[in-house]
């Protein structure tokens, strides 16, 4: 009998003294693929029990991106933050050490507390905002997560000075570059000891005050006091925690952080679909706890351990699928946001819900259709092309009220507000919201199914053509397209989606994990969605030669 969705025991939780005694003490070795730097969609992640992310992973990590921004001319001061994960400490006095050798001005927590990604993309906008993009005194940034990844995992991540997550270019270049520098032991490495910096060393920063004290020019937070919207919050063990307490305080919200502990095992936890510790706030399973807890607040919000992702639970409906989200955030945001501009594209990942499309259809607004990871939606954010930019994956992020830039990568915290001011305004909450539009626009059934797959089967599908489709129906209907690259901007998309006028579905490697993700959605109810999948899964065990 499956364990999702129970409580964590004894035997679920790591070791944290082994996992940092692993950090320093495994040595990588660049021949090895499991072994070498690997950047996902977003960033290195590794555990150290594994030797896929150790002190020397990190070490030539940075150093790689000392000499990428070398090579950019970027010479501004660089933001580094971290999360609750056990090997992010570890990893950011590492990459202090090379950072502080390099002569690169390193801005830290002030605080030496956690820093959620969207507070360091924040930070690194709000510094380079009156710099033009070509001026070298622009920062950039390290954020040291995993994400929602579980407890043994680290993770490594470079924000380049436009504030988002680095594209494919640079990070290529980091990642043969580290690799390069772990293949000749570190020879080309300058590094100084954390033990012999002192106060004066680092620079500071208080990402929570500055995050915090701008939220009123991206969310109506007076609506939500006004209206003494209940919200319970999670973080979930995760870098928000103490960023939540300061927002209830500072605007005055009934608001509670129903859960303020923070362990690095994450033993309060509900183990996710796997039965693994997965801090992620799109999962029922993960989520249990709070959907229990349904019923004492008007919105329950959840985030994963730095902060990019949101989890939305309601009284009516529990947690909300992230598709539906989106589609209410959306449909919500563009009807009361005058200040934003009157062109501004709807930004959407490819294996995000069909219903998007016809919200961002009815709203006169072209959709912009990318593939997954939202690096894709920075240059719109950027130059306000593109409004809102979200992920199935439950991660968006959308422009301040003035139709400026707020943050170039996923907004966790931000989406959460938002669901509380929708109720505030509207009087409906999100999900409820979500049932008119199903009725306007049809019932959507949605599930993403993630399978085990080995490094070379992910090489593999992350390859697929469309050519490996040869049928021209997908249960029962005429298949109307077969993509491998997204249609908002040509870009491949890593593997392959087949799409009919009813329902879709699309299959890719994970960037993070070995797994491969199945994602389909029809428009025509349960068991048609579940004869998509069937034809789906045959299509990739063929191309894994399994059929």
């Amino acid at each position: 009998m499956s364990r999702a969705g129970q409580p964590a025991e004894a035997s679920d939780l790591i070791d944290i003294d082994e996992l940092i005694d692993a950090y320093y003490d495994r040595k990588p070795d660049a021949g090895v693929a499991e072994q070498r730097v690997s950047f996902g969609t977003s960033g290195h992640r590794g555990s150290s029990l594994t030797t896929s992310f150790n002190e020397d992973h990190i070490l030539a990590t940075t150093q790689a991106i000392v000499d990428y921004r070398a090579a950019q001319g970027i010479t501004g001061p660089l933001f580094l933050g971290r999360d609750t994960h056990g090997l992010s400490r570890p990893a950011e006095r590492s990459a202090i050490e090379v950072l502080v050798a390099n002569g690169i001005d390193v801005r830290v927590d002030s605080r030496d507390a956690w820093v959620p990604t969207p507070a360091l993309s924040l930070a690194i906008l709000t510094y380079n905002r009156n710099l033009t993009a070509d001026d070298p005194g622009r920062a950039d940034g390290i954020v040291v997560t995993p994400s929602h990844n579980p407890p043994r995992d680290g993770g490594f991540k470079y924000n380049p000075p436009h504030g988002g997550p680095a594209d494919t270019d640079a990070t290529g270049w980091i990642a043969d570059r580290a690799n390069a520098l772990i293949a000749a032991r570190l020879d080309g490495v300058k590094r100084t000891r954390f033990a012999d910096l002192d106060a004066h060393t680092l620079g500071s920063y208080d990402f929570r005050e500055a995050y915090v004290a701008d939220l009123p020019n991206i969310i109506d937070v007076e609506a939500i006091r006004r209206a003494g919207v209940r919200i319970g919050v999670d973080p979930l063990g995760g870098a928000s925690v103490e960023y939540w307490a300061l927002i209830g305080e500072r605007y005055g919200l009934d608001l509670t952080v129903v859960n303020p502990d923070v362990d690095p095992t994450w033993r309060f936890m509900t183990l996710d679909w796997d039965e693994k510790i997965r801090m992620d706030p799109s999962s029922p399973s993960a989520m249990a706890s709070l959907v229990a807890r349904r019923d004492e607040y008007d919105i329950l919000t959840g985030n994963d351990a730095d902060a990019d992702r949101h989890g939305i639970v309601t009284p009516d409906a529990g947690l909300m699928n992230p598709n539906h989200y989106l589609a209410v955030a959306i449909d919500y945001l563009y009807a009361h946001r005058p200040g934003w501009p009157a062109d501004a594209a709807v930004g959407k990942t490819l294996v995000s819900s069909m219903i998007i499309d016809r919200v961002a259809l009815s709203l006169g607004r072209t959709l912009l259709e990318v593939p997954v990871g939202f690096k894709w939606f920075v240059p719109g954010l950027l130059d306000g092309s593109v409004a809102f930019g979200g992920e199935e994956s439950a991660g968006a992020s959308f422009l301040r009220t003035d139709g400026t830039v707020w943050t170039t990568d996923k907004d966790g915290i931000l989406l959460c507000l938002l669901a509380a001011e929708i109720l505030a305004v509207t009087g409906k909450t999100p999900s409820e919201r979500y049932a008119e539009l199903e009725a306007q626009y049809g019932a959507s059934t949605y599930q993403r199914v993630d399978a085990p797959a080995s490094p070379a089967q992910k090489a593999v599908l992350g390859k697929l053509s469309p050519d490996a489709v040869t049928a021209d129906t997908l249960a029962g209907e005429p298949i109307t397209a077969k993509l491998s690259h997204a249609p908002g901007n040509g870009a491949a998309i890593g593997g392959v989606k087949v799409q009919t006028a009813h329902a879709w579905f699309a299959a890719r490697p994970s960037g993070t994990e070995d797994v491969y993700k199945l994602y389909a959605e029809s428009l025509r109810g349960p068991e048609h969605l579940a004869q998509v999948q069937d034809e789906a899964r045959a299509v990739v065990s063929a191309a894994l030669g399994e059929a």
